[in-house]
């Protein structure tokens, strides 16, 4: 059996519409979330009379929201790539997540992938091309899951041409 590697072909990156739209649904998911806390503290404060965690969320001004903001948009990230190498969004477009050898990113990369994506002016970055700054300084790529799964097993059955079968 072959012991080469394989590595990404650049011709497997999604466009940057697939992007923009990854983007698109993966904001609309976070306002969604970011609402259903606010309604849960909003529920439990009145529920159980916590009339101090409705003050501390009237006082968060600007930079509390942003704080908040930041913070669960790292937990989408974070938890959706490191579980499924996917969000929503790229569920609903068909995209995933890899390294150069088209495997999903150890959790490190996916951390250090998340925490880029508060450079600002990151989220436009791959308007230039199909990389952004979240990808390559984390080396990572998205590219189309079905293409990927195709160009993978092409791959090995192009290794397994040559090499006696076991009897």
């Amino acid at each position: 059996m072959s012991n080469s590697t394989y590595v990404l072909d650049g011709k497997l990156l999604v466009s940057a519409g697939a992007r923009f739209l990854n983007y698109i649904i993966d904001l609309f998911i976070f306002f969604i979330i970011l609402i259903a806390i606010g309604a849960m503290i909003g529920i439990l404060s009145a529920l159980f009379g916590l009339t101090g965690l409705a003050a501390w969320m009237d006082g968060l001004g600007d930079l509390g929201w942003n704080v908040i903001a930041i913070i669960v948009s790292l937990v989408y990230y974070i938890t959706m790539e490191a579980l499924f190498g996917r969000t929503v969004g790229k569920f609903v477009t068909g995209c995933i997540v890899v390294d150069e050898n088209g495997k999903k990113p150890d959790f490190g990369t996916i951390v250090k992938r998340s925490l880029c994506r508060c450079i600002p002016f990151d989220a436009l970055t791959f308007l230039g091309g199909s990389r952004g700054w979240h990808d390559s300084i984390s080396e990572t790529y998205v590219v189309s899951k079905k293409a990927l799964d195709e160009e993978i097993k092409t791959f090995h059955e192009f290794n397994l041409i040559g090499v006696e079968e076991a009897n």
